[in-house]
């Protein structure tokens, strides 16, 4: 079986009973819709791939070394990318205590260390996200905010940053180029 579906088929064995925060949408949207940008973008199998298993470790019991030993290194190196340290690690965390200083954690490494198409990854990720808060927004509005363990004003701070270092790398790849002004451009209606 090749690489993208065989992660399809994983990321629904794993996020099966999984729904978007504070939506009856089934996990596996969000996924799907990830994996469609990558795939808009061109973007090579093992990127696709990653896009759908980007959350399996962040919130499903699998482990890096799973992720690897079913994908490869480089599909664990690009999930590896787009999770939480303490995620990874699989430690115990105290949300409301550590939002801030874990999304700080997450700028740093994507300003820093991230190759390009972990930040592919991430930027697709984030996109949806955004996306998903804006219909949700126009539809039931202020009570979107409610969803989240961080307010409105710590999402705009957060997806400001992510813009921003999406469009700054995006000065030496055109899909992080593209992927930056849709991200600026729906910041800016989000918030």
């Amino acid at each position: 079986m090749s690489l993208v579906p065989k992660a399809i088929l994983f990321a629904a064995r794993h996020h099966q009973y999984q729904l978007r925060k504070g939506t009856r949408v089934p996990y596996m949207a969000h996924l799907m819709n990830v994996c469609r940008i990558l795939v808009e973008k061109d973007c090579r199998d093992e990127i696709v791939a990653a896009g759908i298993l980007h959350d399996v470790v962040e919130d499903t019991p699998v482990t890096i070394q799973e992720v690897e030993s079913e994908f490869g290194p480089v599909v664990a190196e690009l999930v590896r990318g787009a999770t939480e340290l303490d995620k990874l690690e699989k430690k115990a965390i105290e949300k409301e205590a550590t939002w801030k200083a874990r999304k700080k954690q997450t700028i740093h490494f994507l300003e820093h260390e991230a190759s390009l198409d972990q930040l592919r990854v991430s930027a697709a990720d984030k996109l949806d996200n955004l996306r998903n808060i804006y219909d949700d927004q126009k539809r039931i509005g202020k009570k979107v905010w409610e969803r989240f363990s961080a307010p409105r004003n710590k999402q705009n701070w957060y997806f400001g940053e992510i813009a921003r270092i999406i469009q700054l790398k995006g000065k030496t790849d055109l899909v992080l180029a593209e992927l930056g002004k849709d991200l600026k451009k729906l910041h800016r209606r989000v918030f």
